[in-house]
């Protein structure tokens, strides 16, 4: 057997086929290191990233202050459990979020898990917690992940759902935005008055989940008076607004949190995760201290939850997507970025729309298949660059750049995204 140092792409996949599971989907990168915006494979080449793990590096690979944290903390201990022993870690992550929360209500305060899914599945709970009602509404193109209760949450079966029911019980969906599918706030409010009166009573619905920049379902910005007339509804019935910001925030939208765009939107939980870590697995939820306190002691927690490396690497992220020159960068990234995108569109008839928040931002192909989009995906990996798809039809092309990727950097990667687009779309 070849040493694994001396292993090619070839050898690795085919261990890979040999001994991982046939539900994991990967693709044919071998990933050997990767360093701000580029990632090298076994074989020495070199890809400029747009893909970030799934949203995941925002501040880029090995961000200089989270390798930095990450060493100090391995030198003092790897875990404790925070339920077997407080350290301070978990605490400053805690702290942190506090002071960047925009949530309702004073004196906010966070638990710490492992996964969006994980942090959206405990923000049901403390919604329940809170309200005594256990009935939850989501909306179409939702992703909230894949555990029981978040994948009966998500709006798309295959891959997500297919084979895996029965689903979790009482949880309801209303129709979401999506301007270019025709659907506008007045028809998602109307679809939501209508769901309180043919499939739950509002007065035992603890919360709504909402994602301000859908993710996995298409890059769909909410539209701009959305949240607070959603907002306004739940108040009136006494319903939870969790506002679930596991790939838009972390600075992606060019603020800390995308509902931060949206004027008089306070929402009462925030669910975060993805890159808050830099890189290691960890999210979290937050919210006043009247909900995040209405769970008895012991009914929130885990093993891993807030382990001590994940939070040495949020504190160093959250510094530094707090400074204004981070997100002035960042903002100025979305500016340009959507200018360049807009000149490709125009270019290119098959793109239906761009579209977005910040520089969080998509192509959604006008043909409603996968397969187009399929097609731009592998010309562009051919070409040294790591894209992904995303929409209920698989025909979105979403950009996830890090946030501090060089100029020289996005204009080579935007220079292969037109050379995919002319191949993915010929014919």
């Amino acid at each position: 057997m070849t040493s694994i140092e001396h292993e090619t792409t070839a050898d690795v996949l085919a261990r890979r086929a040999q001994y991982v599971s046939g539900g994991v989907s990967t693709p044919r990168l071998v990933v050997a290191a990767a360093e701000g915006a580029r990632v090298t494979d076994r074989e020495g080449r070199t890809f400029v990233d747009f893909a970030g793990g799934i949203g995941c590096q925002n501040t880029g690979h090995r961000f200089g202050p989270v390798v930095d944290a990450i060493h100090r903390q391995a030198d003092l201990f790897l875990h404790q459990c925070f339920m077997v022993g407080v350290y301070e870690p978990y605490v400053e992550t805690c702290r942190l979020l506090a002071e960047l929360s925009p949530c309702a209500g004073p004196d906010p305060k966070s638990i710490l898990l492992n996964s969006g899914a994980e942090a959206n599945e405990n923000a049901v709970k403390i919604a329940r917690a809170a309200t005594g009602r256990p009935a939850v509404i989501v909306f179409d193109n939702a992703f909230h992940g894949r555990t029981l209760l978040t994948m009966t949450m998500t709006s798309k079966v295959h891959p997500y759902k297919a084979g895996f029911g029965p689903f979790a019980p009482e949880v309801y969906r209303a129709p979401a935005p999506y301007p270019y599918r025709g659907v506008t706030t007045d028809d998602a409010l109307a679809g939501l008055a209508k769901l309180f009166k043919s499939e739950v009573d509002p007065q035992t619905v603890a919360c709504v989940l909402l994602e301000p920049v859908q993710g996995e379902g298409g890059f769909v910005p909410m539209t701009p008076d959305f949240p607070a007339r959603l907002a306004e509804v739940c108040r009136s019935h006494g319903i939870l607004y969790v506002d679930d910001e596991v790939q838009s925030g972390v600075g992606r939208t060019g603020r800390v949190w995308a509902i931060e765009h949206y004027d008089a939107v306070e929402p009462d939980l925030l669910v975060s995760g993805k890159s808050i870590g830099g890189g290691l697995p960890l999210a979290a939820v937050t919210g006043r201290a009247e909900l995040m306190d209405a769970v008895p002691p012991g009914g929130l927690g885990g093993t891993f939850g807030g382990n001590p490396l994940s939070c040495a690497a949020a504190v160093a992220v959250l510094e530094a997507i707090r400074e204004p020159g981070f997100l002035a960068r960042a903002t100025a990234l979305g500016e340009s970025l959507r200018a360049r995108l807009d000149e490709l569109a125009a270019r290119h008839p098959g793109i239906g729309e761009v579209r977005g928040l910040g520089p969080m931002l998509a192509l959604e192909l006008f043909e409603q298949s996968p397969d187009r989009a399929r097609a731009v995906v592998d010309a562009a990996f051919d070409r040294g660059l790591l894209l992904l798809s995303c929409g209920l039809y698989g025909n979105v092309i979403r950009l996830l750049p890090p946030l501090t990727i060089a100029d020289e950097e996005l204009d080579e990667g935007l220079a292969m995204l037109e050379e995919a687009l002319a191949a993915g779309l010929a014919g």
